[in-house]
Order: C-alpha cells, then sequence, then structure tokens
C-alpha cells in the first residue's frame, strides 16, 4: 500500500503481491488525480472533497475504485489544516479498505475516465496573486496555497505572503470608490482591506513579511506603517 507516493510503479511489481497494490488519494476520484489533489481543491473552491483507496495500476490514480468517503470542507479551511483532517479519515479508510480485501468483500469498479481532473504538482510562481481576478478567487488562493508556496504579492519592492484572509462585506451606508487592482482601501481592527478585480475586496488577517515570521496584518500596518492607497503588486 502507497500514500502520496509519488512515482508509478511497474506492472510487474504490482502483480506481485496476492491481493495488488492499494493507493490511498486524498480525493474523490476520478476527480483531481497528481501530486495536489487538496491544494488544487481549495484553489478552485470546491465544497466538498473526500478520500480514496484504489487498486494500484500503472497510469496514474487511475486504477479501480475499492473505497471511498466523502469530507465537507469547511469555508475558511487551508490546505494545511484539511489534509490534517484527511489524514484521518483515510487512515480508517485504508485499514478497512485492507481489511475487506482480505476477506472478499470488495468489488473493484473502474473509474469513469472522462471524467478525470487533475492537479498538478504546485510549482513556485504558481503562489503570485493576480489582483485582476476576483475576491473568492484570490481567498480560495490563499487558502489552497497554504503552507507552500504562500499566496504571494510584492509590497515596496519585497515578498510578503498572506497566511490568512477572509471576504470583506463593506458596512451598511459606507462606499468606497473603486481604486486599482491590489490596492490599499482601507485598515481596520482586523487587517488590511484590499481592492480585487470584480469590485469586491479581500481582507488579510495574517501575513509573513519577506525574512521575517508570521505575524496579525495589524502588527505588519503598526510596524510598517502602512497606509490607504499603497498597492500590493
Amino acid at each position: 500500500m502507497v500514500v502520496a507516493y509519488g512515482k508509478i510503479l511497474p506492472q510487474e511489481l504490482l502483480d506481485l503481491p496476492p491481493y495488488g497494490g492499494v493507493n490511498l488519494h486524498a480525493s474523490l476520484l476520478p476527480r483531481y488525480r497528481g501530486a495536489c489533489p487538496i491544494n488544487w481543491a481549495l484553489i478552485n473552491g470546491e465544497q466538498e472533497t473526500g478520500v480514496t483507496t484504489i487498486k494500484m495500476s500503472a497510469e496514474m490514480d487511475a486504477g479501480d475504485i475499492l473505497l471511498a468517503r466523502q469530507v465537507a470542507i469547511a469555508p475558511s479551511e487551508t490546505a494545511e489544516e484539511l489534509e490534517q483532517r484527511l489524514s484521518l479519515v483515510g487512515a480508517e479508510l485504508l485499514s478497512e479498505t485492507l481489511a475487506r480485501l482480505q476477506d472478499g468483500q470488495l468489488s473493484p469498479r473502474p473509474q469513469d475516465h472522462s471524467q478525470a481532473t487533475f492537479a498538478p504538482r504546485l510549482k513556485k510562481e504558481d503562489g503570485r496573486i493576480d489582483w485582476g481576478k476576483g475576491a473568492m478567487q484570490i481567498f480560495n488562493a490563499t487558502r489552497g496555497l497554504a503552507p507552500w508556496p504562500g499566496a504571494y504579492s510584492i509590497f515596496r519592492g519585497k515578498t510578503v505572503i498572506f497566511r490568512r484572509g477572509e471576504l470583506f462585506d463593506v458596512p451598511a451606508g459606507k462606499e468606497f470608490p473603486v481604486r486599482e487592482l491590489g490596492e490599499i482601501v482601507a485598515l481596520d481592527n482586523r487587517g488590511i482591506v484590499v481592492q480585487c478585480g470584480d469590485g469586491a475586496y479581500l481582507l488579510i488577517a495574517e501575513l509573513q513579511p519577506e525574512s521575517r515570521r508570521r505575524m496579525r496584518a495589524v502588527d505588519f500596518v503598526n510596524g510598517y506603517r502602512v497606509k490607504p492607497g499603497e498597492r500590493f503588486a
């Protein structure tokens, strides 16, 4: 059995065990095959994911399904937090899979390959925020890119990683003029409010300046004397 194993085993090796090889994958296959299923599920704004055990084959995450468990995604959950929850569900599912295989109680079912989607390995550049995207898309990126590579932007010529954010609702009776993309439109006791591409706003609650520790956004504002009108690029 393998979990988060990054190589495809040759068929002659898979034919050796009497019950075949079993792979535990952190998605509801055939969706999100590949190296980073948890990250991409969050980046794409999924509300549900899960874990699946499959018979290993000579093709990536394409083997017959043995068992699966659905897991709801919490609205503000990060990839790091979701991975921890899925590891517990996955351990139970893997144990059940092995026991039922041994007892002859499982009938593997083929995946519908036409429904397959993919979750490729993340690269450093995937973390760079495009402020032209909507606030919800950027919010989901901050969740899905944690802890690596981190959703990041450039402020005063240096990299800043956004560790936690939330959608910002403009208070009743108050109105913000539309600013440039990535511009800081307001500061409050929860953090930094930034203009996004759909006319909505992201509130940054925690961040990590280049070569510094993670901190609350309000502490960053005070320490760096941040002002509305400055921009993340």
